[in-house]
């Protein structure tokens, strides 16, 4: 029987010939993985002698660095639970630490509070020539490894601890289809507090292939720099790429357009791609198909933070406008009305760890099947479509329903346009609050796009105007999800006069 990747990770170190590379503003560190696993050995020491044992926690808020990697791996070498909080929605101080029941927080941000230490002092842990002897550690498949955050539109994040048999089960599932090795390059820029991107650490320890680790403000030149043969990324960062290559070939004539657009797309993906992977979000369909027409094959996926892994396009078995064939261990069940549920061989949990009352029982089945709020069908083949969220359907007050995510689609198709979302302030007209996609906004292309979108919609889907945000969406003003979802309802109460103003906005 094949030993668990997370178990193959902390029993040994890695075969030689692979490394990770840490790419941002200031030089490039790489460190070949064998040396990656002893970097992380001393940390782990480090920590043993300050007391840490099976079961104890530690919280790491930062950004991607080589520190966050050997954290995280000197807590599975010890048992130790890690817990990834995103930068911006938590503070490093006694109280996150006593919330969350941390035995030390480690963190890039000021703070002098008791248990917070900076993450220099991982790195000067792992260069320190400590000696010592680590437990052997092992992991079940229900044994708790790590906890994580959803980015939930309102209140506090649910904490979620992920077992390592779902972790197993994720990274199987995908080396089954992608088969990751020698002669690969994952490049992966998200931030690491998400524990999908740290997946990407495992495989390359686990399947022996090299890994470049960058940040999302950092991507696009370290893109450059790394040519890689897979890409790591949301919707939204491939939009930003493909806006980059269109604006590098806006003076290529009709006929040198498609071959113009295809050499700016290889200068700065490289020549080495095997594929794009993306997630997370839905992908537009305009933007699937740019980059599939610029020889650079790209795979949507589907899933979510409390099931991992559910569906994925990829080589052999992709079907357009679909998220992919369910994934080995993963059961998808729909009810009469489409809604969307996911049974796991191995779950993610069975309820949050830290949740608002009746939060678990809404969403986890007993048996820890998964509500996912999310509506669509299975064709013939098996391939999953998801045509909304049940929440995102709007009621008219004619009694019409209108789904908003293909209306969302066809606007966000304008160069003009970044994110937009639907809303109907009055229960009679439809109203878009749209993030431009430039400094200033282009209000003759972006009310060229609405008449666009609503000569293809029903009556009743037209959109009567546009309003344009103060500012574009983002993490930073909580308009965006860490990995880059617009936040329906923080959006409606950031613009609600506006939506609610008839004469306000870009007429239709």
């Amino acid at each position: 029987m094949t030993q668990p990747v997370l178990n193959r990770i902390v029993a040994g170190p890695p075969r030689p010939g692979h490394h990770i590379s840490f790419r941002g503003a200031g030089p490039t560190e790489t460190y070949p993985l064998p040396e990656l696993y002893d970097l992380a050995g001393r940390v782990a020491l480090h920590l043993q002698r300050r007391g840490l044992r099976r079961g104890d926690r530690i919280g790491i808020l930062a950004r991607n660095s080589l520190e966050w990697v050997l954290l995280d791996l000197a807590a599975l070498r010890l048992g130790v639970m890690t817990a990834g909080f995103e930068a911006g929605k938590f503070t490093p101080d006694r109280t996150l630490l006593d919330d969350y029941g941390l035995a030390l927080l480690f963190t890039d941000e000021d703070s002098t509070a008791p248990g917070v230490l900076p993450m220099a002092e991982a790195r000067r842990w792992a260069l320190d020539d400590l000696t010592g002897t680590l437990p052997a550690v092992s992991y079940e498949p229900d044994d708790e490894t790590t906890l994580k955050f959803t980015s939930g539109s309102t209140g506090t994040p649910k904490g979620l601890a992920a077992t390592a048999g779902s972790i197993d089960s994720s990274l199987n599932a995908v080396q089954e289809m992608f088969a990751h090795g020698p002669g690969d390059e994952l490049f992966v820029f998200l931030p690491l507090s998400l524990l999908q991107q740290r997946y990407w650490v495992y495989s390359a320890l686990a399947f022996g292939h090299d890994l470049t680790i960058s940040t999302y403000a950092a991507a696009l030149p370290a893109l450059r720099r790394t040519r890689p043969t897979v890409v790591m990324g949301v919707p939204a960062f491939y939009e930003l790429a493909k806006r980059h290559i269109q604006a590098h070939t806006s003076d290529a004539s009709e006929a040198e357009r498609p071959e113009a657009l295809r050499r700016a797309a290889q200068r700065l993906f490289g020549e080495r791609i095997r594929y794009l992977w993306t997630g997370s979000a839905p992908a537009g369909p305009a933007m699937l198909g740019f980059f599939t027409s610029c020889g650079l094959p790209i795979y949507e996926g589907y899933g979510m933070n409390e099931t991992c892994i559910v569906t994925k396009n990829h080589p052999g078995a992709a079907r357009e406008g679909s998220v992919g064939q369910v994934v080995t261990g993963k059961t998808v069940l729909l009810d009469e009305h489409g809604n969307i549920s996911v049974r796991s061989d191995f779950p993610v949990n069975r309820r949050y760890r830290y949740a608002a009352p009746g939060a678990s029982e809404r969403v986890f089945a007993p048996d820890g099947t998964v509500r996912t709020g999310d509506v669509g069908h299975l064709d013939a083949d098996g391939f999953l479509y998801i045509t909304g969220r049940a929440d995102d359907v709007i009621a008219l007050g004619n009694g019409r329903n209108v789904t908003v995510r293909p209306l969302e689609d066809a606007l966000r198709q304008s160069p003009a346009i970044d994110e937009c979302v639907l809303f109907s302030p009055d229960g009679g007209e439809l109203v878009a609050v749209v993030s431009a996609a430039h400094p200033v906004p282009d209000e003759e292309a972006i009310a060229a796009q609405l008449k666009t979108a609503n000569a293809q919609a029903a009556p009743h889907e037209r959109i009567s105007r546009a309003v344009v945000a103060s500012e574009p969406f983002s993490i930073d003003n909580g308009l965006l999800s860490s990995q880059y979802k617009p936040l329906r309802t923080k959006i409606r109460a950031a613009y609600a006069a506006e939506l609610a103003d008839a004469g306000h906005g870009i007429a239709a």
